[in-house]
């Protein structure tokens, strides 16, 4: 190959095998847990379908909390597996409210209680601290998908007592999205299925078989060095700023966001505490659309039309 034709990116050196336990155990750190640490050679969306897979049975009852597409998916995955499921959506672009929540897990038994920490999508942070303390009062497994808060909200995995926990490093903690991770508690593996004929990236029992059971030494299959490198590098980073200064410089972002959008607007999208610190919604007034915004961004601003398929789409 000609030096004109070389390029770093088509030439990455391989990840160390020896190097894949003490990412696992940086990421455990960032989610202050405990349990075990599954990497998953994905992005998130494929370990959320993992985890729904790996739980999702007939006779499993699951409640499915839909405050954007995600729980929607997840919901869809439980299905597909045979499982019954209740959704409960919030109201568009809205958060969960916790005492609907809290009707709901009164009103049937569930095995397995589905919410997103925080959704990009509408800006929004539902109530997670006040939703787990219900869905551990029944007894049910609490899976979260954490990956548009990890980083950039307060996350502690095992003083919420969360069973599993997903999460990518894409969004607050300023990685790529070619990996992401699952935590796993004992109560929830006792619920997984057990490994197939044929080894699945879609099974969290495969995932820990061919890893967790083996000493975590080289990860199954071929591992993308590239993803790896990078993840190493953005766990370096946080590492570096501290966990909660990384958080408190997305949280003073975002405050100094929502207030320049409460000046021009006149209005919030949601109440501080149910905002997310990854994304600031904004109501236009009347008689601006978000074309008539886009158009006018000036170069390096960040802006894009809100999702309309949301919890009810």
């Amino acid at each position: 190959m000609t030096d004109a034709l070389w390029t770093p990116l088509a030439d990455v050196p391989p990840f160390p095998a020896a190097g894949f336990a003490p990412l696992a155990d940086a990421l455990a750190r960032v989610l202050r847990t405990k349990n075990d640490l599954l990497l998953v050679q994905a992005e998130a969306a494929v370990a959320l379908e993992a985890v729904a897979q790996s739980l999702g049975r007939p006779g499993l009852r699951a409640l499915v909390l839909v405050s954007s597409l995600y729980g929607r998916w997840f919901a869809g995955w439980l299905r597909r597996a045979g499982a019954h499921v209740r959704e409960l959506a919030a109201p568009p672009g809205q958060p969960m409210a916790a005492p609907e929540v809290a009707k709901a897990l009164a009103s049937e038994r569930f095995d397995l209680v589905f919410v997103v920490h925080a959704e990009n999508a509408y800006g929004i942070l539902n109530p997670l601290e006040d939703i787990a303390a219900l869905v551990k009062a029944q007894g049910a497994l609490l899976v979260v998908d954490a990956v548009a808060s990890v980083g950039g909200h307060a996350l502690d995995v095992d003083a919420l007592g969360a069973d599993l926990v997903v999460i990518g490093p894409q969004k607050a903690l300023g990685g790529q999205a070619g990996v992401s991770a699952v935590a796993v508690s004992a109560a929830a593996w006792e619920r997984v299925a057990p490994p197939g004929e044929a080894p699945s990236v879609l099974s969290l029992a495969d995932l820990r078989a061919g890893w967790l059971e083996t000493g975590r030494k080289a990860l199954p299959g071929t591992p993308s060095a590239l993803e790896f490198h990078a993840l190493a590098q953005t766990l370096a980073q946080v590492e570096r700023e501290g966990l909660s200064a990384l958080q408190e410089r997305h949280a003073s972002a975002a405050r100094a966001a929502r207030a320049g959008a409460l000046v021009l607007t006149g209005q919030a999208w949601v109440a501080p505490e149910q905002a997310s610190n990854l994304v600031t919604a904004v109501a236009l007034p009347e008689g601006i659309s978000a074309a008539q915004v886009l158009d006018v961004a000036g170069p390096g601003m960040r802006f894009r039309p809100g999702s309309d398929r949301g919890a009810s789409g």
